[in-house]
C-alpha cells in the first residue's frame, strides 16, 4: 500500500468528518473507497468518448459504402 500526502479544501473535509462520525468507516477506507469510485466513473467516460469517436468512424465508412453502392447501375 502506498502513502498519499494530500490537502484537501476545509469544507470538504468538515463534511467528510461529519459523514465519517455516522458510519463506521475509517477515514482511510472511505478516502480508498471514494477513489475506487471516482476512477470507475473516469474510465466509463473514456470508454464513453472513444466508443463516441469509433462510432463516428463507423458511420461515416457507411455513408460512404452506401454513397458507392448508389452509383452502380444495376440496369441490364
Amino acid at each position: 500500500m502506498k502513502t498519499v500526502s494530500l490537502k484537501i479544501d476545509d469544507s470538504i473535509f468538515g463534511e467528510t468528518e461529519k459523514i465519517l462520525s455516522r458510519i463506521s468507516v475509517s477515514r482511510n477506507r472511505y478516502i480508498n473507497e471514494a477513489i475506487e469510485n471516482y476512477n470507475k466513473i473516469q474510465k466509463r467516460i473514456i470508454l464513453e468518448k472513444k466508443l463516441l469517436a469509433e462510432s463516428e468512424l463507423v458511420k461515416n465508412e457507411s455513408i460512404s459504402v452506401v454513397n458507392e453502392f448508389e452509383k452502380i447501375d444495376y440496369a441490364d
